[in-house]
């Protein structure tokens, strides 16, 4: 009688290790994907949780950080290299193993993380969220990945540049190739200032502070920071940078409302509007699109100074009622209101200064936003342009003879810049308007490379904000 083959003994199943800091990052993602949430909303609180259970320190925190937004702003070049080590579409691939696969993409292409490490709580990870069964796919692919560091990969998956410029620096930077050509139509010149301004938009942005006219000043808020936690701003007089990021939440200021959070190209948009020469009186300003309500802050700080009032439209109750907490205990006169600017709650001619920061595909706002590079399409410019036509018509019609409109966007796209004011000023889809143009250069005083004018456009790369747009126009008639 034959001896059947001993078998070995099986190895105990062992549970997977969880680690907060991936599983969080990971939750982080899908929400992301899963909502077409943006990680700046998402990811806060998921911190301040974990912070409260004991799971978190801030080393802890800050990796989770830099692996949510790491992996979201080069999320398309990772798709292209992952791509060259699966036997499929990338479309058949099931998202959350593919959020999975960038996170580890990212953690062994894009930081310092051992190569074993990456990879092996990558796999830990899959195991936790996906199964046994995908992680060890998840294992094969990061292992393929592993083969070669970011340099090398992108010698493989991006084409030469001679060959098609547009799509090198998007596999090699992390943008879309349309918003690569609309980027370098909008700033010009040649392959330094485009591949400049990429590498800025892929940079982690500075937390800035704006201390609020009136009741508080920048230096009240570098003493309350610390001069080694804090540097003053680069070009307003209110702004302070905070190194480091930050927590600006936690300072007394920011919590009694006496500041706030906001980009300097926001300010220097609002300063800009407020220090606008205007013929005759100048007591009524209006916000007509002020969600989520910083730049109205400003102006209505602004206003006070001067014995004017500020009314502060938003469109969305929601956004009204930020717009109205983010004024609450402004010393002046102002009014929140929550109206739609293309029908107008006041009547024309009703003010002295009126600025519209409508709203736009937020391509000025790549460093903050990185999923939005992903999200937007070319299509979209083409369903915000009636909405940001018709709020500049609006716009001039609610200003008086003498006073100053200003048009703002976050986004250089041409087509909603420069293109959206000549349109409603040679009446094209209504009357035409009769302005004349107001230099914006001079009322940003000490800021370079502002261009030909009269419009402004301010870059990442060159200014160290956000690309803010301005256009300033006076009522003439």
């Amino acid at each position: 009688m034959s001896q059947q083959p001993r078998r070995r003994p099986s190895k105990p199943h062992r549970r997977p290790q969880k680690d907060p800091v991936r599983i969080l990052a990971f939750e982080a993602l899908r929400a992301v994907d899963e909502r077409d949430a943006y990680a700046n909303l998402v990811l806060p609180p998921l911190l301040r949780k974990a912070r409260e259970g004991g799971d978190f320190d801030a080393r802890d925190a800050a990796l989770a950080t830099e692996l949510v937004y790491g992996t979201l702003r080069w999320q398309g070049t990772y798709d292209a290299i992952i791509a060259q080590c699966v036997d499929r579409p990338l479309r058949e691939v099931d998202p959350p193993v593919l959020d999975v696969l960038t996170l580890g993409a990212h953690q062994l292409l894009g930081t310092r993380i051992p190569t074993h490490a990456a990879v092996s709580a990558s796999v830990e990870l899959a195991r936790v969220v996906l199964g046994d069964g995908r992680a060890k796919f998840v294992n094969a692919v990061l292992r393929k990945i592993a083969a070669h560091d970011r340099d090398g990969w992108l010698e493989r998956v991006a084409p030469e540049y001679d060959e098609d410029p547009e799509d090198h620096l998007g596999i090699v930077h992390a943008h879309p190739r349309w918003i690569v050509s609309a980027l370098w139509d909008a700033l010009g010149g040649g392959r330094a200032g485009i591949e400049d301004l990429l590498e800025a938009d892929n940079e982690r942005p500075e937390v800035t502070l704006v201390a609020r006219p009136g009741r508080s000043t920048a230096e009240e808020l570098l003493t309350t920071v610390g001069e080694d936690s804090a540097l003053p701003g680069r070009w307003s007089p209110y702004a302070v940078r905070l190194a480091e990021g930050g927590e600006p939440g936690a300072l007394d200021p920011v919590r009694e409302g006496r500041a706030g959070v906001q980009d300097e190209g926001s300010q220097l948009v609002a300063l800009a509007l407020a220090n606008a020469p205007v013929k005759g009186p100048d007591r009524a300003w209006l916000d007509g699109c002020a969600g989520p309500g910083g730049k109205a802050a400003l102006l209505a700080a602004l206003a006070a100074e001067r014995g004017a009032a500020l009314l502060a439209s938003e469109k969305q109750p929601h956004r009204a009622r930020l717009v109205a907490r983010a004024l609450d205990g402004n010393p002046g006169p102002y009014a929140v209101i929550a109206a739609d600017g293309t029908r107008p709650a006041w009547r024309p001619g009703a003010f002295d200064r009126v600025l519209v920061d409508v709203p736009c595909t937020g391509l000025g706002a790549l460093r903050r936003r990185p999923e939005a590079r992903w999200r937007r399409r070319p299509e979209d410019l083409d369903g915000f342009a009636p909405l940001q036509r018709e709020l500049l018509r609006q716009a001039l019609a609610a200003v008086r003879v003498g006073g100053v409109v200003g048009y703002a966007t976050c986004s250089p796209h041409p087509a909603e810049t420069r293109a959206v004011v000549d349109d409603v000023l040679k009446g094209r889809g209504g009357d035409p308007v009769q302005v004349e143009w107001v230099d914006a250069r001079p009322l940003m005083p000490g800021v370079p490379a502002l261009g030909d004018g009269p419009d402004v456009q301010l870059w990442p790369h060159l200014h160290g904000t956000d690309a803010m747009y301005l256009a300033l126009l006076r009522r003439t008639g």
